[in-house]
């Protein structure tokens, strides 16, 4: 068995840090007020940037922050500033995708290690040499690679050069990120931190003619609710977590620092206990189909391997179902457990009446269902409903409570395994 990878996680923002890091990340990747990908994730001001890498190291977990955007020369002067600050935020490491800023970063803040991200479409072992050359110590792999060849790069990588890979969540539809579609149709420039995410549009017809085979169309269409195209499904890769070890990626990483908290802390949940089994039961793991399940649970697109195992299939990218598949209702998160009484203080996420169906998800077990039968409100008095954002009140629970545990919305009572 390879050696034990680091599992990534993202973090668009403290609350969803929160739950990364309670959720079982090494890692977690964020970004500033300035030039990171993804400019409406919330992110990190400037006074936060420093309690962010705090509250992660005293709990054992490194960060990574993203400057992946691609700077104009204009933008160099406030780039070079941005930097200088950064230093002094206790980050483990810059996340780049431009030559030049990896660069300037080199020589502003030469004690910080240097990600290449997946912007730089990295795709062959020479690349990953020539990016070791210029001082990086990591690359983020092409998502369009092979396991094979991912494989390949892993095995011809020097010993002070990691390799992290993707392994759940969004695609773009262009090569690794480097997207020209945002900016044509909005002009928000998804290279520069903007992207209106064309590629998960809705597009009811579109008809794509090679121009030697004129009367050969591709239409695709699906019906009066539309057909997704592009980038329209989301990988998923929790049931090959041996291959992937086995290839020899140091990182397993998590897309979506703009997904909610209760994404960040199921996906990041699921990909830890498969990896944890994995990694204790070696050639006698069996994938627990409860962590599919879990998976599910979160909005997503529908699910596909994307190019790990040689290319996406015909249909890999049209979705069938129609938009996005909900996630279940995020309830409450739990505040305090009283083992006597068996009653739980949680403050309210969305509303839950008495009598529900509903699941609790806690670090290291998937979701346990049971029915909300008793609801008090703080002072202890009952309640039929707790309808008010951010309220706190109590539920009885038939299992042990730890804060941070996540209440939400059930289906039928049934026993998963933890």
């Amino acid at each position: 068995m390879k050696q034990k990878p680091e599992l990534l996680a993202p973090a668009g923002n403290f609350e969803k840090l929160r739950a990364a890091v309670l959720y079982g990340a090494d890692a977690v990747y964020l970004a500033g007020g300035a030039f990171g990908m993804r400019a409406a994730a919330g992110n990190f001001t400037d006074e936060e940037l420093p309690r962010a890498a705090a509250y992660a190291h005293e709990r054992g977990v490194r960060v990574y922050l993203a400057v992946n955007t691609m700077p104009r020369t204009y933008e160099y002067p406030a780039l070079e500033a941005y930097l200088n600050f950064v230093r002094g935020c206790g980050v483990d490491a810059l996340i780049v995708g431009d030559l030049g800023v990896l660069s300037l970063a080199r020589r502003v803040a030469p004690e910080l290690a240097v990600h290449v991200s997946t912007q730089a479409s990295a795709v062959s072992l020479a690349d990953v040499l020539a990016w070791r050359a210029l001082g990086a110590r990591r690359v983020v792999l092409a998502r369009e690679l092979s396991i094979e060849e991912v494989r390949q790069i892993c095995e011809g990588a020097p010993g002070d050069m990691e390799i992290e890979s993707f392994i759940h969540g969004a695609m773009c539809v262009a090569y690794s990120g480097r997207c020209l579609l945002s900016n044509y149709f909005t002009g928000r420039d998804a290279n520069r931190g903007a992207c209106a995410q064309p590629c998960r549009w809705n597009y009811r017809t579109l008809e794509i003619c090679e121009e030697k085979r004129p009367d050969q169309p591709l239409s695709l269409y699906e019906d009066t609710a539309g057909t997704f195209v592009m980038s329209s499904r989301d990988m998923c890769m929790i049931e090959h977590i041996p291959e992937i070890v086995e290839c020899g990626v140091h990182s397993f990483k998590i897309e979506g620092r703009m997904k909610s908290a209760y994404y960040t802390a199921v996906v990041t949940n699921a990909y830890r206990m498969a990896l944890d089994a994995y990694l204790r039961d070696g050639a006698a793991y069996r994938f627990d189909p409860a962590l599919r399940r879990e998976l599910e649970s979160v909005s997503h697109r529908e699910y596909s391997t994307g190019f790990w195992f040689g290319g996406p299939d015909a249909d890999a990218g049209v979705c069938k179902n129609a938009g996005y598949i909900r996630e279940k209702a995020y309830i409450a998160t739990a505040l305090s457990y009283d083992a006597k009484s068996g009653l739980a203080l949680f403050v309210q996420r969305n509303k839950v009446r008495r009598g529900e169906s509903v699941e609790l998800i806690s670090p290291g077990r998937t979701g346990r269902a049971f029915f909300a039968e008793e609801l008090l409100d703080a002072d202890g008095n009952p309640i039929e409903s707790a309808p008010h954002p951010s309220m706190t009140f109590q539920m009885r629970v038939p299992f042990e409570v730890r804060a941070g545990d996540i209440l939400r919305g059930g289906e039928e009572p049934c026993l998963f395994s933890s």
